[in-house]
């Protein structure tokens, strides 16, 4: 997400409007304390999200109720969705309209190829001149 807010919007004319729903320590656990931890996200897009946008919602398992049901939320309004899993793909994967899935069982190398694919995502915004 910080490459895309600074590396591909910085001294452009158009600018990315992008958040990462983990960024706000205070959110999550207002609600993961007050309403439940399957919530963080979803009621965060609630505020945020329009439709058109597009969510990324990523989950090595591709079961993580929290992220399912953001999932849910962003195609319910007609967000563009995309989801980054692994093992199976969970749940997850078959929600989504773009299923970028890392089928290996070890938890460390799906994080660490979720982590290259966000980083190429970014770099080809960055490379090709921002948003268009």
């Amino acid at each position: 997400m910080c490459d895309v807010v600074k590396g591909a919007s910085y001294q452009r004319d158009r600018r990315f409007r992008i958040m990462a729903l983990t960024d706000s320590l205070p959110t999550l656990t207002a609600y993961s304390n007050d309403v439940g931890y399957d919530c963080v996200f979803a009621e965060q897009l609630k505020n945020f999200a329009q439709p058109g946008d597009v969510v990324m919602c990523i989950s090595g398992s591709g079961n993580s109720p929290n992220v399912l049901r953001a999932m849910e939320y962003a195609n319910s309004i007609g967000c563009k969705t995309i989801a980054l899993t692994g093992r199976d793909g969970g749940k997850l994967g078959p929600m989504a309209q773009l299923s970028l899935h890392v089928g290996v069982p070890h938890m460390g190398r799906i994080e660490d190829a979720h982590m290259v694919m966000c980083h190429m995502i970014a770099y080809r915004f960055m490379e090709e001149g921002g948003c268009s």
